[in-house]
């Protein structure tokens, strides 16, 4: 009994950290319409992924070795650049809310690359919070006059599909392989980097001059937004069942509608907010199993007629 305790406990722990990483994600949008240069996506994939990852193989000193040189960089491809490239696609030709619910498929994605290469058979319990996931976040995010661009849907689609795979193969080929969280981060940030960089020189030139703001807006990115929150993510992934840690990304859109009312004063409809809601308990519901949510549901209201007795 204590034993299943201390493994639920342990559970909730590293599930509050994986968390962080959406969370932290979910400032992206913020951070870059007001402190970072415009129309350059490509150069802050680069500057919140690259200077992570070499910062980290300079501190541990530790490269890859046999399959890990060829395994880090499909990683950092799918993880890192492909997606960062695809998503930034998405967003430039889609309106935030179209591709905020395409990215928001990612759970259901995940089941199924997970019954492909881990065997692992999806529960209609997780299948139906993944359907009421993307519910959610489309009623928080999209607006009527959302437009859909065939190559922006299908970037949104791809970046999705492309962390699905790489959070699938991540956990098949083990999060760490004995060599230290920090150190596989750090390989993956720096193949992912390294595949933005001569697309962000093609697209968008010679970088442009930073002033302070945007200094401090690539800090956060790089530092908190992709260092913290990628060692966070993949231990993660190690750690818990991959379906469920898949939904925690849905909190990204969810922090992102949340600012943008704090911070800058967009308001919310009735629409929106139980679009919030329904998107958080989707994200709860997905961690539990059928029998832990009854559990709970039978024990919240004993205990609030204990403390109002």
């Amino acid at each position: 009994m204590l034993q299943n305790a201390g493994g639920g406990s342990r559970t909730a722990a590293f599930t509050a950290l994986a968390a962080v990483a959406p969370i932290t994600w979910g400032t992206t949008y913020l951070v870059t319409t007001e402190f970072l240069p415009p129309d350059r996506p490509l150069l802050s994939g680069v500057l919140r992924t690259l200077p992570a990852g070499l910062a980290v193989l300079l501190l541990t000193r530790t490269l890859p070795r046999g399959r890990w040189w060829w395994r880090s960089a499909v990683l950092g491809l799918l993880n890192i650049g492909a997606f960062n490239v695809l998503l930034f696609v998405a967003a430039y030709r889609l309106p935030g809310g179209v591709a905020a619910t395409l990215t928001s498929m990612q759970p259901l994605l995940v089941a199924g690359m997970a019954l492909l290469l881990l065997k692992e058979r999806p529960t209609a319990w997780r299948l139906g919070w993944g359907v009421a996931g993307v519910a959610g976040v489309a009623l928080m995010v999209l607006r009527g006059e959302a437009a859909f661009d065939l190559l922006g849907v299908l970037a949104g689609i791809a970046a999705a599909l492309s962390m699905a795979t790489g959070v699938v193969l991540t956990k098949r080929w083990g999060a760490t392989h004995g060599a230290g969280l920090l150190s596989f981060t750090g390989w993956q940030l720096t193949a992912g980097g390294l595949l933005i960089v001569p697309l962000a020189l093609i697209v968008e030139g010679t970088p442009p001059a930073l002033d302070a703001a945007a200094v401090g807006g690539y800090l956060w990115l790089g530092v908190v937004g992709t260092l913290v929150a990628y060692v966070l993510w993949f231990q993660g992934v190690g750690r818990l069942p991959v379906a469920a840690v898949s939904f925690l990304v849905l909190l990204s859109p969810v922090v992102a509608t949340a600012l943008g009312w704090l911070v800058l004063g967009q308001p919310l409809t009735a629409l929106q907010t139980a679009g919030f809601v329904l998107a958080m308990v989707s994200i709860l519901g997905a961690q539990l199993t059928p029998q832990a949510a009854s559990a709970l549901l039978r024990v919240t209201p004993r205990a609030h007629r204990s403390s109002t007795s």
